[in-house]
C-alpha cells in the first residue's frame, strides 16, 4: 500500500528507482503499469521503463576510455586543501595555487598559524581569494584542535557515512569535497558527484532529473558496487568532458547511445543502430 500511495502522489512528476545496480527511469502516464523485480511487485504511474545497468555502462566506458585503477595519492589533509582550492575553478588553477601554497610555507602547522591574508597571497596565482584562504586556515585549525595534529588516516576505520560526516563539520567542506578526500586519499567507497557525474547519471536515467546533488551522492553509492565506485566516478567525468557535454552532447558518437533514455531527446529520433 505504501508503494501504491507513493506512486499516486508522484504520478504527475515521474519517479526514479535504483535497485541492484540498475537505474529504472519512469516517466508519467495517466494509468498504472506493474513492475516486477524478483519477488517484489510495485505499482507505478509510468509511460515507459528505461533500464540502465551500471555494470554494462562501466563495461562500455572502460572499453572506450580504458580501465581506471585507484592509486594512493596525497595525504588526506593535502587532498582536502587541494579540493577546497578546486571549488568553482579549473584543475589548472587549483593545481598552481596548491603548489604555490606548499612552497610558501613550511608545513600545515605554519599555514594554520599565519593570517588569512598571507594564505590569500599564496593562492592568488590560481585566481583564488579570501573565502578559500579562510576555509583552509579554519579547517586546518579545526583538524588540529580535534586531533592534536593533521593526521586523518583514522577516518579509514570508520563507516563511509561517519567519516564523511566528520569531514563535513569542517569549514567549506560539503558532500563532494568530503567524498573526494575519502575516495582519492583513503580508497574508501565514497562517490563524489561533480557536475559531470551529476549530468551524465541524470541523462542515463540512473537518478531522477529533479533530484538534488546532495541526495544524488547517497543514491548513486547504493546503486554502484563499492569496488566500482572509483572507476565509475573517473569514467563518468571523462565521458562528461569529452562526449556527454552540457551543451551539444555528441550523442551520435556516444558508446552509450543504444541504452541512453536521453538519446532521442537530443538527436530528435530514436536510436536505430545495433544495441550494444
Amino acid at each position: 500500500m505504501e508503494i501504491l500511495r507513493q506512486a499516486q502522489n508522484e504520478r504527475n512528476e515521474g519517479l526514479r528507482m535504483t535497485r541492484g545496480g540498475v537505474g529504472i527511469g519512469l516517466k508519467t502516464r495517466p494509468y498504472f503499469t506493474r513492475l516486477i523485480q524478483g519477488n517484489v511487485t510495485s505499482v507505478y504511474n509510468t509511460l515507459e521503463m528505461v533500464v540502465v545497468n551500471v555494470a554494462h555502462v562501466l563495461k562500455l566506458l572502460s572499453a572506450e576510455y580504458g580501465e581506471k585503477r585507484w592509486r594512493a595519492r596525497k595525504s588526506p589533509v593535502a587532498v582536502l586543501v587541494q579540493t577546497i582550492l578546486s571549488q568553482n575553478t579549473s584543475d589548472r588553477n587549483s593545481e598552481r595555487a596548491f603548489k604555490h601554497l606548499l612552497a610558501s610555507f613550511d608545513g600545515w602547522e605554519k599555514i594554520a598559524n599565519v593570517g588569512v591574508g598571507r594564505i590569500r597571497e599564496a593562492i592568488k596565482v590560481g585566481g583564488l581569494g579570501t573565502v578559500k584562504a579562510r576555509y583552509i586556515k579554519q579547517s586546518l585549525q579545526e583538524i588540529r584542535r580535534r586531533q592534536g595534529g593533521f593526521e586523518l588516516d583514522f577516518l579509514r576505520k570508520l563507516p563511509v557515512d561517519e567519516a564523511r560526516d566528520w569531514l563535513r563539520q569542517l569549514p567549506g567542506v560539503g558532500m563532494k569535497t568530503a567524498s573526494v578526500v575519502l575516495l582519492f586519499s583513503l580508497g574508501m567507497p565514497a562517490l563524489p558527484v561533480d557536475t559531470h557525474v551529476f549530468r551524465v547519471t541524470k541523462r542515463l536515467g540512473l537518478i531522477d532529473s529533479k533530484i538534488s546533488v546532495e541526495k544524488a551522492h547517497g543514491l548513486l553509492e547504493r546503486l554502484v558496487p563499492p569496488q566500482d565506485i572509483y572507476q565509475f566516478h573517473m569514467l563518468l567525468i571523462e565521458h562528461g568532458r569529452t562526449m556527454c557535454k552540457a551543451q551539444r552532447p555528441r550523442c551520435r558518437e556516444c558508446v552509450l547511445g543504444s541504452l541512453c533514455p536521453s538519446y532521442e531527446k537530443f538527436v530528435g529520433k530514436p536510436w536505430t543502430g545495433r544495441a550494444i
